[in-house]
């Protein structure tokens, strides 16, 4: 590790504002990028530029975690990834259950990128009576009416509703009821959920529509950049030739346009 770094055991009583807890994940992914290419050490700009957020308010985030970098060498990687992954929690295995096997449930099951972020896919549960017994990713698929047994006998904490818009409030139920304290909703739909029990969503259609609105904005600037340029030199060759109006002519909303075309 780098010598000369100076900080103090994060804990929980400073409190980490929400927005950086967000960010942590973002700085965690650079960082194992950094160690899986064996760098030793990062600036704050390096960092700030591969998370995308500015180095001002990384350096801020850090603050909270107690962790401040020497100058003229930067942060030690490795250290940020143990420290971050601890506040995080993800030093410990996160047993997941996932309800709702369909084509969205199926290729979470298979994403390989769970285990090595502190995850465990330990149950999936779907409601077809002929998806109880089907593997799925090594992992048989379990019947909703064993939920209660299922969440009990695998310890999980942390589901993941993957259902229907219309069955996803009656599974979020079961679940809370069950022991399930954080919930990661992908479908389309707010659920309603106690004090104590925290929900994530994630709907890929507000995303998309997000992206519209973008797509649609750009659009927009090129074309008005387009008409800017026909006005200041590079305008149709095949528009008419312009001559000039008699002065003091006028047309029905006042002064006329001092060319018109010919």
């Amino acid at each position: 590790m780098a010598t000369g770094r100076t900080h103090r055991p994060a804990t929980r009583s400073r409190g980490i504002p929400e927005a950086t807890v967000a960010r942590l994940p973002l700085y965690l992914r650079a960082l194992t990028a950094l160690s899986e290419r064996s760098v030793p050490t990062v600036s704050s700009e390096e960092l700030a530029a591969a998370a995308g957020v500015n180095s001002a308010k990384l350096r801020k985030d850090f603050s909270y975690l107690g962790s401040y970098g020497t100058r003229g060498v930067g942060y030690d990687v490795e250290y940020l990834v143990y420290q971050i992954s601890r506040e995080l929690g993800l030093t410990q295995d996160w047993p997941v259950a996932i309800v709702g096997i369909g084509n969205l449930g199926a290729a979470l099951a298979n994403y390989g990128g769970f285990a090595s972020r502190g995850f465990r896919v330990a149950a999936l549960i779907d409601a077809d009576p002929a998806m109880a017994g089907t593997p799925v990713a090594g992992i048989a698929v379990q019947h909703t009416d064993d939920l209660d047994r299922i969440i009990s006998d695998n310890g999980v904490s942390i589901g993941v509703i993957t259902t229907p818009p219309g069955a996803a409030q009656q599974v979020c139920d079961r679940l809370v009821a069950a022991g399930v304290t954080s919930i990661l909703n992908f479908a389309p739909t707010v659920l309603s959920v106690p004090d104590g029990v925290d929900v994530r969503k994630v709907d890929l259609s507000i995303e998309l529509q997000i992206l519209a609105f973008h797509e649609q904005r750009k659009a927009g600037e090129e074309a008005a950049a387009d008409g800017r340029a026909g006005v200041d030199g590079d305008a149709d060759t095949d528009a008419p030739p312009m001559r000039a109006t008699p002065a003091g002519r006028k047309g029905p909303d006042g002064d006329m346009p001092a060319v018109m075309p010919a």
